[in-house]
């Protein structure tokens, strides 16, 4: 008889059998169900293998006065007890909570030695030493329910030490029609058991959780709501010992303990697809090996699981394991000089990186290498600093309130007394503090055993501070944490190090850990009266020159004047209103930004005007004058009467918080904020869905502001990205300079980069000297250096005759001032970032202070020559009027509907080209399979096209098998041909037919039924023809808008107009009535697919 193959689906063969026999070669003991019984006494409502876990307990000795003891009996049974009955009345989160510290810290007891009370603390696992536990693992596992009736059968449950930590559902990888994906079958399961009327006690010891289809996995842990069940990608474990291990043989041992409970089918059917050849690694095996080899899951419930207050228990990503592995080994590494090495981890925000701080402090606490080290945590901003020690405070890292209250840096001075002599394992300090605290001369330590954090470490580590942090603290390992690096010469990777992990957006969706986002184009029509402005600009300038004409324009032009026109904000206004009432669902929020204060005053009233939500402004106060030298656009009316009647006297972070807060509750009605700068980074929300922009954002500030939108919400499908200034092509090729750089950096950092940058920045400052005595030889004849008059006389225009023509003689002058000042000043800049001018005696501290001074004093000397000299037009004076001009001649016409929305993943990506070969023969079925599909089902409707395009097919596969050498150019093949089929282009069908598709069929229909006439290439016979297959296109549109009610009638009024034509035309060309016929009824034909919706 033949021998026949066939795959087996059923979740045993294609799920729950590989998991079983794979655990099995990682070193599990298989317990068949039976066996699993009688180790929990016999009992289905107890969890526990009590029998194991009491031999494990009962081989434990403590140590008291250098001498070992034994565990008593009476302990042992205290032990097994208190572990056997956790208290679920507090709930299942906080059960699973105890009995994690129990895992943890150990647990203590009560022993009398010679008479004397001790107070061991007894370890239930053995961290150190995975060997020394006891790894086993069951199917089926049968659990009575919390009301004592009916029982629950998780598929595969694994004990250490007779502990369940894990609980595996497997699922058949096909599916099932009705319930939807299988993974998210299993893990809809694995919550419902977690209920409390269900199996709850089972969970209260669960550390992973896994659902399994066969192909592929999820895992989680007690409480992950589905939405945040994650994939793994292994780093450390490579193919090839991953096949080395699902192929490892199984001994007679371990098979017979596998099998001996099933049918001898099983067995048999097992051994021949093991016979059969190399196994392939599923996912599933990849998830298995990489969370489930005994020394991975120590490590991932030891270092890798925290409990957080607002999140509840969380289990770490890949990616921060990785990245703090890959942190670990490399703060671990000292440097020559004795200081540790430190480095740049880049996760994409929105993954979670407050988290991975998280997880590395608990790792640097639990490691052995770097128990002796204390943490400094700096952010930049108040609100990450809380946000941080809060989630510190609350995965267990400060105990109590004294803990947080001795971490929290209170002034710059108490920080250098902590930095310099402290004994607090985690401080916390915002950058501001940090800086003012780094010149104090106490704050030094030079201990190599200090590791600092720094949050967003492009944002806060410019320049000069930097250079301090890095004096007072000259051996401490830096670690910058970024979502978004600055491109920039890669600003954050010199400081720092090596950028040491990259975790990039695209792979965040990909992994489905932040929400895919999608952009869309919105942009207002405006009518400008470009000739009354023009007019009116002449008008009004009459007294200024060329030069200065220029300059105003161009101030206009930069302030970008147009896009704060009245008309313009209400014409987008109600745009957004109308957008986010039709498209954005009831619960989910979203965000406006734009590029002024102003703006967002009027914004906030025309979003009232239209009245369809409430909506409310973030920004920070109007008088601050946030760096700006000119006359600050918030100082108008208009934004600080708004301001004096919304926020009054309140403090603003009050104001803020408290919207905030609101934003934040589902059931609040506060739908949208409008903010300027704010919030627009550090500020997570995951029911922030959509942001609309009407403000330039560039590079790293774009990706930040985007990252609002993209955190998990399960009411989100996607992030929504309204652009109504035009931002496409920035954002393109941004997302394109960050996968460079990604690309660049995901093996280590290319050093050579960077050298150049170093070295010319070590010796610049050695030009300041020099440079400062060009600055004042300018002033050399200038008896008062402090008189701001005498300096004034050098520089302002001086009008004196020469050869007849008047000419301004301090025009040189003010020209080599203004060169000289930008020279001192921007070598000043780079000085101020290199150590070295730090650290070279040739320069104090007074000096550094000095040079500051001077830049700032004479750039204020500068500005005020400029207007002097008629160079700077003092903008002021024509603000009102522009702004009075622009909302009089700009009128907002329409906003355009976007042809199309683009997958902002998607953009700025790899090129095919670096696909593995096997990625491209995928593909490359998966388009020929599309592209049959498309032209024995889409193609009906014209049958000379579709049969065309099958010989074409044919031809396509024939010439494929010839490249196979070559699977990238199989895939351009079969793309260029998709491409082709979906536009119907075929090379003997005319141009005319291009957007014609029914009169290209009826043309195709002639070239079926005709073709000697088109035998010879004739262009008037052609253009005939072509005529024809639009009359007949024009003819069957009457027809079916005539008789829509009654598809019959459509047919028979087809033929009734078509075949006297048709007769005529072939009794022209020497055919007849019954290739008439024949062209007909294949029109009626075609009309038929057409009207079944094709």
């Amino acid at each position: 008889m033949a021998e026949y193959y066939a795959p087996k689906f059923q979740e045993e063969y294609s799920a729950k059998i590989p998991a079983l026999t794979l655990l099995t070669q990682l070193g599990w003991t298989f317990l068949s169900p039976e066996q699993a019984l009688i180790a929990r006494d016999n009992k289905a409502d107890q969890v526990v293998l009590r029998q194991q876990l009491r031999s494990v307990l009962a081989d434990r000795t403590f140590v008291f006065a250098g001498k070992t003891y034994p565990l008593s009996p009476k302990s042992v049974d205290n032990l097994v007890s208190e572990l056997c009955s956790p208290a679920l009345n507090e709930g299942l989160q906080a059960a699973n909570e105890r009995l994690y510290n129990h895992l943890l810290y150990g647990m203590s007891v009560t022993e009398f030695v010679d008479g004397k009370k001790v107070n061991p603390t007894i370890p239930l696992i053995d961290w150190h030493n995975p060997h020394n536990n006891r790894f086993t693992f069951t199917e089926e596992f049968r659990v009575t329910r919390a009301g004592g009736i009916e029982s629950r059968r998780p598929d595969i449950v694994c004990f250490v030490n007779g502990l369940p930590l894990v609980v595996i559902e497997a699922k058949r990888p096909d599916g099932n029609a009705k319930k939807g994906p299988t993974i998210k079958e299993g893990i809809s399961q694995s919550l419902r058991n977690q209920r409390p009327d269900e199996i709850p006690l089972l969970f209260a010891y669960s550390q992973l959780l896994l659902s399994i289809n066969g192909i592929e996995g999820r895992y989680g842990t007690c409480g992950t709501p589905e939405k945040f069940w994650a994939a793994w990608r292994e780093e450390d474990i490579g193919d090839g010992a991953m096949t080395a291990i699902k192929n490892q043989p199984l001994s007679s041992e371990q098979l017979s303990a596998l099998f001996s409970h099933r049918s001898a089918a099983d067995l048999d059917w097992y051994q021949s697809l093991v016979a059969a050849g190399e196994l392939a690694v599923s996912d599933q095996d990849r998830l298995l090996i990489s969370l489930l080899s005994p020394e991975r899951l120590l490590e991932m419930t030891r270092l890798f699981t925290l409990f957080d207050k607002k999140a509840g228990k969380i289990v770490a990503r890949y990616q921060q394991v990785f990245g703090i592995k890959r942190l670990i080994e490399r703060i671990n590494q000292k440097r020559p000089d004795g200081g540790r090495e430190g480095g740049v981890i880049w996760h994409t925000t929105g993954s979670g990186k407050s988290f991975t701080m998280v997880f590395l402090s608990k790792a640097l606490i639990l490691h052995d290498s770097l128990k002796q080290c204390r943490l400094l945590v700096v952010t930049d901003r108040v609100d990450l600093e809380s946000q941080l020690s809060k989630t510190f405070a609350s995965s267990g890292e400060l105990a109590g309130k004294k803990d947080k209250e001795a971490a929290m840096a209170t002034s710059g001075k108490r920080l250098a007394e902590q930095i310099g002599k402290g004994s607090e394992r985690i401080i916390f300090s915002l950058i501001q503090k940090f800086n003012s605290a780094t010149k104090l001369p106490e704050c030094i330590n030079k201990s190599p055993d200090l590791i600092v954090l720094i949050d967003e470490g492009h944002r806060s580590q410019g320049g000069e501070n930097h250079v301090r942090m890095k004096l007072a603290l000259p051996n401490a390992a830096f670690v910058a944490f970024t979502g978004t690096p600055l491109l920039k010469d890669d600003k954050t990777t010199n400081k720092f190090g090596p950028i040491v992990h990259a975790y990039t957006m695209q792979r965040a969706v990909e992994d489905k850990t932040v929400t895919p986002l999608l952009y869309e184009e919105r942009i207002p029509d405006l009518e400008v009266n470009e000739r009354a402005i023009d007019s009116w600009f002449e008008r009004i300038t009459l007294g200024l020159n060329e030069q200065q004409q220029a300059d105003l324009k161009r101030k206009f032009a930069r302030k970008g004047e147009i896009y704060s026109a009245e008309d313009r904000i209400k014409l987008i206004a109600f745009d957004i209103a109308s957008h986010f009432s039709n498209h954005i669902v009831e619960g989910l929020k979203g965000q406006l930004a734009c590029d002024s204060k102003a703006s967002a005053v009027l914004y906030k009233k025309y979003l009232d005007e239209a009245g369809l939500f409430e909506s409310a402004v973030v920004m920070s106060p109007p008088d601050s004058r946030e760096g700006n030298t000119e006359v600050d656009e918030s100082t108008t009316p208009l934004v600080t009467q708004w301001w004096k009647e919304n926020v009054g006297t309140q403090d603003e972070q009050v104001y803020s918080k408290a919207l905030i807060e609101r934003f934040a509750d589902e059931n609040d009605p506060l739908k949208l904020l409008v903010v300027v700068d704010k919030l627009l980074t550090g500020f997570d929300e995951p029911k922030n869905t959509v942001l609309y922009i009407d403000k330039p954002l560039k590079e790293h500030n774009l990706i930040q502001a985007i990252a609002r939108v993209n955190r998990l919400h399960p009411k989100k499908k996607f992030g929504l990205l309204i652009d109504y200034r035009g931002i496409l092509s920035e954002l393109d090729t941004t997302i394109g300079k960050y996968q460079d750089l990604a690309s660049r950096t995901q093996g280590g950092y290319d050093v050579d980069d960077l050298k150049g940058l170093y070295n010319q920045m070590g010796t610049e400052y050695k030009r300041l000297p020099q440079l400062y005595q060009t600055l004042w030889n300018i002033f050399a004849g200038v008896k008062n250096k402090q008189d701001i008059e005498q300096l004034r006389q050098v520089l302002v225009p001086k009008m004196e005759e020469l050869d007849g023509e008047l000419v301004d003689v301090n025009l040189k002058v003010r020209e080599d001032f203004y060169e000289a000042l930008t020279a001192f000043a921007s070598c000043l800049k780079v000085a101020l970032q290199s150590a070295s001018f730090f650290e070279d005696s040739a320069f104090s501290e007074a000096d550094r202070r000095h040079y500051k001074e001077t830049v700032k004093q004479l750039s204020s000397l500068r500005q005020l020559v400029q207007q002097d000299a008629g160079e700077k037009v003092d903008y002021d004076e024509y603000a009102e009027q522009v702004k009075k001009l622009l909302d009089k001649h700009v009128v907002g016409v329409e906003v355009k509907e976007p042809g199309g929305v683009y997958e902002v993943g998607k953009m700025g990506q790899k090129q095919p080209e670096e696909w593995s070969e096997n990625k491209t023969r995928n593909e490359t079925d998966i388009i020929k399979t599309r592209v049959t599909r498309m032209i024995e089902q889409e193609l009906r409707d014209d049958p000379y096209a579709q049969e065309a395009f099958s010989t074409l097919l044919r031809q396509a596969i024939l010439d494929a098998e010839k490249l196979f050498e070559h699977p990238l150019k199989q895939y351009m093949l079969f793309r260029e041909f998709e491409e082709q089929v979906q536009e119907r282009r075929l090379s003997d069908i005319p141009d005319a037919f291009a957007g014609h598709r029914h009169a290209q069929a009826y043309f195709g229909v002639f070239k079926k039924v005709l073709p000697e006439v088109f035998a010879i290439t004739d262009s008037q016979v052609q253009e005939k023809w072509i005529k024809l297959a639009f009359e007949i296109d024009t003819v069957v549109d009457a027809s079916v808008a005539e008789h829509s009610i009654n598809p019959q009638n459509i047919e028979a009024g087809i033929r009734k107009q078509l075949l006297p034509r048709m007769f005529q035309e072939c009794k022209a060309i020497g055919s007849g009535m019954e290739q008439a016929k024949k062209i007909v009824e294949m029109v009626v034909q075609i009309t038929r697919v057409g009207l079944s919706g094709v």
